[in-house]
């Protein structure tokens, strides 16, 4: 049974080589993160969305941030030489598990636009293994004339949103965040915060953060059964 979660971000600047020149004001983001990993125990399953979904990647299998700027290879485990293609959560998930020294099972990546529906369903599927559960997804990409996308008001709200119910461990805030409003602002974690939302609980949030670097939202809680 799935006794804990970490949610985290997935952006390419929590590795300190791919922002060599931005190292002071991403290392909050990545001591949350790496800390919130770390309270996982040692074998997790990771979930994400991203647009190469439904995919499942498990060891042995290798990979590189070249595509980022710097080749800095990583690995679920095995010694394959680096596969180009490997989607970018599967990659941080894979640098993490090599910071934790954790062991990770497999990597399910479900398509951005999932239902709520069939996100909760993936969760309760997942919800018998017996192993910690990282939940990889970013927040809005259009906080302000720094982000990636134009400025969008309604990306504060919906981020502070997002925060509160993952510092309360509030499941019908998860499963009700708005699906077409977390596209607009391109809020890809949405659909992997509903499959956490899907784990059958109780839970408890044992911390809870919020980061916003370069424009995008970065959430990082830790949940854990009371």
């Amino acid at each position: 049974m799935i006794t804990r979660a970490a949610v985290v971000p997935h952006p390419p600047l929590l590795v300190p080589e791919l922002v060599a020149g931005a190292a002071a004001e991403t290392e909050p983001v990545r001591s949350a993160t790496l800390a919130a990993a770390g309270k996982l125990p040692g074998q997790w399953i990771a979930v994400a969305a991203d647009d190469s979904g439904p995919a499942t990647f498990a060891p042995p299998m290798s990979g590189t941030f070249l595509g980022y700027g710097v080749d800095v290879p990583v690995s679920l485990g095995g010694a394959l030489p680096p596969d180009a293609g490997i989607p970018l959560p599967v990659l941080i998930t894979a640098w993490l598990r090599e910071q934790c020294a954790a062991e990770v099972s497999r990597v399910e990546i479900v398509p951005r636009d999932l239902p709520v529906p069939d996100c909760v369903s993936f969760g309760r599927r997942l919800a018998e293994e017996d192993c910690g559960l990282l939940v990889l997804g970013d927040g809005s990409t259009r906080h302000g004339p720094r982000s990636p996308g134009s400025g969008d008001e309604r990306s504060g709200p919906f981020d502070s949103l997002v925060h509160t119910v993952l510092a309360a461990a509030d499941v019908d805030g998860l499963l009700g965040l708005d699906v077409d409003l977390a596209r607009e602002l391109g809020a890809q974690g949405r659909a992997a915060w509903q499959v956490l939302a899907g784990v059958p609980g109780p839970w408890r949030c044992t911390g809870a953060e919020f980061f916003a670097p370069f424009g995008v939202g970065y959430h990082v809680a830790v949940w854990e059964r009371p």
